[in-house]
């Protein structure tokens, strides 16, 4: 099993490819817990996320034969472009199957780090197949994305750099999608002290470790559903399944909407642009998934950036939905002057701001002399939603609540 000689090991040969990234002391956070949390901001390693390591590390111990032949792997993006970037920088041909739907950023990143992109299959496991056919045919190495102790212990470098910048750390929280990074982080936190709790964290819509414990054996879903989609993988593997069963204290899951509450509070309030994969730490400890008592020092981990920008927009209006920041509604005027200007009036005096409007005369679903109107709008909360919706109710309007 994975040791903490690994992980050391790992560092040494990682010391010119990763950055020793930060740890932010989250005001805000600690004041909406009552902990004290420490953010650390994997989401700032090059690639944008911690891939990199345990990528860099099993490509730098490949024979001369197997650099000779090139390497091939499947990823949801971010191990695709640590392997990408790995494989050039040591002169490695790779290839690198991802799934059809993979967010467009990720994709062009990683053939810009010099890989070969394939695109196929819905998910990562769709994906490992099709790779595991290409390692076959073309007599490639397989990189593993979580299942490989190589790449585990590069990810545990990340666990290293916690207990070295914060040793008072109590609890370090960790996303599990295949339990590389988790299995990483675990073993080199615990193997430094043993008493540092370790809760691991997944997406509520590909929560096969929570289920997997809870049955005690390895269990494979027969598909995943999250915004997470670094995360988004239908069972831990086997390597790294024991390693979370001995060393993990405690995993989780949040579903989406907290996973989208807790990216907007990183970008708005940390300054901070993370992935649905590394808001999930975050997302945890807001909500409060797990025991902690006042004061405790706890370390979330970020650990990817890589956002698609279009998946970002939704995020952020579902997020701000959530905290009663985005309201749309629809309602219908008389198709008069002066009936659009009216509506107008209320919702100023309510000091809501418009987005857009959609008005619509034609729509089939009113009356001839009527008009369907949507609005967009910029409120303050949700008693404000509440306020304003009151007012318009007792103006005469009929409100329906889009989003």
């Amino acid at each position: 099993m994975l040791s903490l000689a690994d992980v050391e090991a790992a560092r040494e040969r990682l010391a010119d490819v990763a950055r020793h990234t930060p740890m932010d002391h989250s005001h805000t956070f600690s004041d909406w817990t009552g902990a004290e949390v420490h953010v650390k901001l994997e989401n700032m390693q090059r690639t944008g996320s911690f891939k990199i390591r345990g990528a860099s590390n099993r490509i730098q111990q490949l024979s001369p034969a197997e650099k000779e032949r090139g390497v091939v792997t499947a990823s949801a993006g971010n191990h695709a472009q640590g392997v990408a970037l790995a494989a050039t920088r040591a002169g490695v041909d790779s290839t690198i199957v991802m799934p059809e739907y993979a967010p467009i950023s990720k994709v062009k990143a990683t053939e810009g780090y010099g890989a070969r992109v394939v695109l196929h299959g819905e998910d990562y496991a769709a994906a490992a197949e099709r790779a595991h056919e290409i390692e076959a045919a073309e007599d490639r190495t397989y990189v593993h994305a979580f299942d490989d102790e190589a790449v585990m212990a590069g990810q545990g470098t990340i666990g290293l750099e916690i207990v070295e910048d914060l040793p008072e750390v109590d609890t370090v929280v960790v996303p599990i999608g295949g339990g590389g990074l988790i299995s990483g982080i675990a073993t080199a936190v615990k193997g430094v002290n043993p008493d540092i709790r370790v809760v691991g964290v997944e997406a509520e819509g590909a929560a096969s470790v929570a289920d997997s414990l809870r049955k005690g054996r390895r269990v494979e879903l027969d598909q995943v559903d999250t915004i997470a989609d670094g995360i988004a993988t239908r069972a831990a593997g086997a390597k790294t399944f024991e390693v979370i069963r001995e060393r993990v204290d405690e995993v989780v899951t949040v579903n989406d909407r907290e996973i989208a509450m807790a990216l907007v509070a990183l970008l708005e309030r940390s300054k901070s642009l993370v992935e649905g994969a590394g808001a999930v730490a975050v997302a945890a400890l807001v909500e409060q998934r797990f025991d902690f008592d006042d004061g405790e020092v706890i370390v979330p981990a970020c650990c990817g950036g890589n956002i698609d920008l279009n998946v970002l927009q939704t995020v952020i209006t579902r997020g701000l939905i959530e905290q009663g920041r985005f309201l749309r509604i629809r309602t219908v005027l008389k198709d008069r002057p002066g009936a659009l200007e009216h509506l107008i009036e209320v919702i100023a005096a309510n000091r809501a701001n418009i987005y857009a409007i959609q008005h619509d005369r034609a729509s089939k679903d009113v009356a001839l002399n009527a008009a369907d109107v949507e609005l967009d709008l910029e409120t303050r909360g949700h008693d404000h939603v509440a306020e304003l919706v009151a007012s318009l109710e007792e103006h005469g309007y009929e409100v329906e609540i889009l989003a």
